[in-house]
Formats: C-alpha cells, structure tokens, sequence
C-alpha cells in the first residue's frame, strides 16, 4: 500500500515537473518599423486649463452666459470659414479650433456642464471634419495626427464636461444622419440600419488595454456588425469574443453585455460601390450572418486580418465588406510602443499592423451617426483608461507583469480540459487560441490593472472630497503612475 502511495507521488511529481517546463516556441511579431506613437507633449496647457476650471467654478459671478456665448460664436465663425473653402490637414485653422475649443470647455464645465449647444459645437466640427476628409490621403502622417487631434481631441475635452455634470447629461449626441436604404432598427434610441458598425467600449480590463494599445490611443475596444432582418426588422449583431469566436447576438444580448459607450458608424450613401447597388451593406451583413451560423469561426488572437479562418472583432465588418470591395480601415492600425507591443503579445496578439476599432472612426469612407455613452460609468471608464496607460509606461520601462510559473502545471490541465470542451461545441476556461502561459499571463496582468483600479478609485474620492470636483484625465494618469511605482 505504501510503494502504490510512494509510485502515486512520484509519478504525480513527474507529470508535474514535465508541465513545469516553460514554453520555448518563438512567435514571430509583425510590426511597422517607421511609424511611432502619437505624442500629445502638452502637460503644461492641461495643468493651464484645470486652473482656468478651478478659478471659473470659484468665481461663477464673473462667468456670466454672454462669455460663454460669444466663445461659441467665434468658434462657430472658424468652422463657418472651413465650411465655405476647401481646405488641408495642416490648415492652421484646425489648430485654431481645437485650441479654442479646449478653453471654451473649462468655462462650460465650471457654469453649465449640461449646455447643449457646447456639443453640438462638438458635433458640427466633427461633420465638417469628416466630410472633408474624404479627399484626403489617410495613410499620410499629417492627415492621421490632424484628424486624431481634433476628433479625439475634442471628445476627450466634452467628457472633461461630462464628468462636472454629474451623469445628468443627455448620454445621446447625434451627428449625421447618413442616408441609407437598408432595413433598420433602434437601439438605446439610436436608429440603426442593417450594415452599420458599432464601435463600443467594454466595461472590462482587456478592454482598456485595446482601447489605448495603439499609435493613436483611443476611446474604443469592440466591432460589432449589425444585421436587420428584413420584414421583421429585428437586429442582430455578429461579434468576434475572445471566449467563444464570433457568435451571433440578439439585442437584448448585447445590451446585457455591458457597455461604457458605442459609436454607430455607417457607409457613406455617395460611395460608388453603394450608389450603384444601395442594399450592399445589407447584404454584406447577411452574408457575414449566414457564415457565422453555418461555421464555427475562432477567436483570432493573432489579430491577422488577412486570414478569415480565425477573425477578431474589427475582422468581422472588414472581412465582410471587402467582399463586395469596400475596404474599410484604409490607413491600417500599427502598435509601435514596446509596451503596448509587450502587453497585447501577453494575449496572443502577434501582428502589430492591423485593424484597431477605435482607428476606424478616422475612415474616410464612414460617417459618424451618433454616439451613445454611459455617463454615470463615465469616471469608471477613464479610471480604466488611466491605470492602462500607467501600466503601458511600466511595460515601456521594462517591468513585465508578474505571474506565477508555478501554477503552469495546473493550468496546462485547464487548457487540456477547455480543448475537450472546445472539440464539443462547448466553452472552457481558457479561451480557444489562448496557450496556458498566455492564459496565465493574462490572468497576472487582469489582477494587476484590477489592484491598480481599485486603489486609484480610492484616490479619485480623496481628491473629489479635496477638491470639489472630478479629477481631469491627466490628473488620473498622475495618479496611477504613482501607483505602479514606474514613475
């Protein structure tokens, strides 16, 4: 009985020291050597406008409405001016407007953060903007730091407002209604047609990292591709998720899958390819429908567009409209910073030129219709933002993610079990196309930026007791680099 316990241990000892042994297979990094990470370098005029904010809330008597008024109209007469003429990417005017519109916002976060005319001043610079841009050339560096400024620009300078306001703003602001001849839906009162693109935001840890783990750090980590079906007009909409590939869900189903913010993205009615045939997008969404239910379609970690074997999400819509010669993302998404680069490779992700869902906003080719946020999650959202950034510093320094190898063995018999699962049409606990390292780095890295979350959540209150107010964006990410310690 003894030596049948003693061969037990020792066999269990054995299978444990061979899953011990660490993975030694390469992964070849696809990236764009030449290009590098937007840099905004602007501390010192973010500390400048927080004054501005904290010197207005404190002296609301000299902040009468006409102030507030005559800022708007000078604005107004700025984009009057880019409406009238053609006009570039390095116009000075676009540096002009953007630069007014940030001092503009201090005021209406201080006197009154719920005024609508200040975003639709948002909303009329980002249509100009777009439709304008449709004749230039979008992989040019110019064009790309141009548009990234002024619409990312401007968005974070209107939730600057938002956060002064308490969650009593309307969480709804329509931009254009782009014409278009599909079946459509509503979705949180937003009208949305068969072909369209939701660009959202999770409310998850993975989400912050692929929201701001790009050149161009953004606001958005999810593509789904809606399909309306006709005569019933009932949506669904075709996700890729990390846990199970792409999947099909109802509406009820993605609006139980929370969501901090969405964008809805439709095709230019003028594109030649929809003049000639006004339904393509309808039947690009059926097509892509069709597929996902009559194949299983992975998860692809990867995040290699160019095979439609294994898709992510932004692969979705893209994959379906080149189809019907539509190429979306027309300037492709490159991750340059070895941080981000380190980070996203800790999930699989082994191309580093690709389709980014926050980037496809800039595509000339769409139009924005509106934009849905919940701003009661708002704070939580940009609390998020703030700890990944602070990570992406530490993983640029060199501190990788802490996690414990010892727990490989384990693991490896999770990833055995999920495979077993996986070839049954079920889901196991590490996703498909996730090894067991991946699995337990990634879990590392989760627990980390939750720790982090946590404790910055804390300091937020500290400082809103403090204070008075909110803290800005730039405040958060001070913040949190004190928190990881990489500073």
């Amino acid at each position: 009985m003894k030596k049948n316990i003693l061969y037990i241990l020792l066999l269990t000892a054995v299978l444990y020291g061979l899953l011990l042994i660490p993975d030694t297979s390469s992964i070849n990094i696809e990236s764009e050597g030449n290009s590098t990470p937007f840099i905004w370098d602007l501390d010192e005029r973010w500390n400048e406008l927080e004054e501005k904010f904290s010197y207005a809330r404190q002296n609301k008597e000299l902040l009468n409405p006409g102030i507030i008024e005559a800022e708007i109209s000078t604005i107004n007469e700025v984009l009057n001016e880019l409406r009238s003429s053609d006009f570039e990417p390095n116009d000075q005017r676009l540096d002009i407007l953007l630069n007014q519109f940030f001092e503009l916002a201090p005021m209406v976060a201080a006197n009154d953060p719920t005024n609508q005319t200040f975003f639709e001043l948002y909303n009329r610079s980002r249509r100009i903007l777009k439709e304008e841009s449709v004749n230039w050339d979008i992989s040019d560096r110019i064009t790309r730091d141009a548009l990234y400024k002024v619409l990312y620009g401007m968005r974070a300078a209107v939730e600057e407002v938002f956060l002064q306001s308490d969650g009593k703003t309307v969480p709804v602001l329509f931009v254009k209604e782009e014409e278009s001849a599909t079946p459509s839906t509503n979705i949180l009162g937003i009208e949305v047609h068969s072909g369209d693109l939701l660009v959202s935001r999770g409310g998850a840890e993975v989400s912050a990292l692929i929201s701001r783990g790009n050149d161009y750090p953004g606001n958005f980590s999810h593509v789904a591709f809606v399909y309306v079906e006709e005569g019933t007009n009932i949506p669904y909409l075709i996700e890729a998720h990390i846990e199970r590939g792409v999947d099909i869900a109802d509406l009820e189903e993605y609006v139980r899958d929370r969501k901090l913010r969405f964008m809805v993205l439709r095709p230019r009615a003028d594109l030649p390819e929809i003049q000639k045939d006004p339904m393509l997008p309808h039947k690009a969404a059926k097509e892509m429908y069709e597929e996902a239910n009559s194949r299983h379609i992975p998860y692809d970690f990867k995040m290699n567009f160019y095979d439609p074997e294994a898709m992510f999400c932004s692969e979705v819509g893209s994959y379906a409209y080149n189809q019907y010669q539509i190429k979306l993302w027309q300037s492709e998404s490159t991750i340059s910073s070895n941080g981000v680069v380190t980070l996203l490779n800790t999930f699989g992700v082994e191309n580093f030129v690709t389709q980014m869902p926050s980037d496809l906003e800039y595509d000339p080719q769409l139009s924005v219709v509106a934009e849905w946020r919940d701003t009661e999650s708002l704070m939580e959202d940009h609390i998020y933002n703030a700890v990944i950034d602070a990570m992406l510093e530490c993983a640029d320094a060199g501190k990788e993610i802490d996690y414990n190898n010892f727990m490989l063995p384990i693991v490896r018999v999770m990833k055995g079990y999920s495979m077993l699962k996986n070839a049954f049409g079920g889901i196991g606990p590490i996703p498909e196309g996730m090894n067991a390292t991946q699995a337990l780095k990634s879990d590392a890295f989760i627990n980390r930026h939750k720790v982090l979350k946590n404790q910055l959540t804390e300091e937020v209150e500290n400082f809103r007791k403090r204070e008075g107010y909110n803290p800005p964006y730039w405040e958060l990410v001070e913040m949190a680099e004190g928190l990881t310690g990489c500073e």
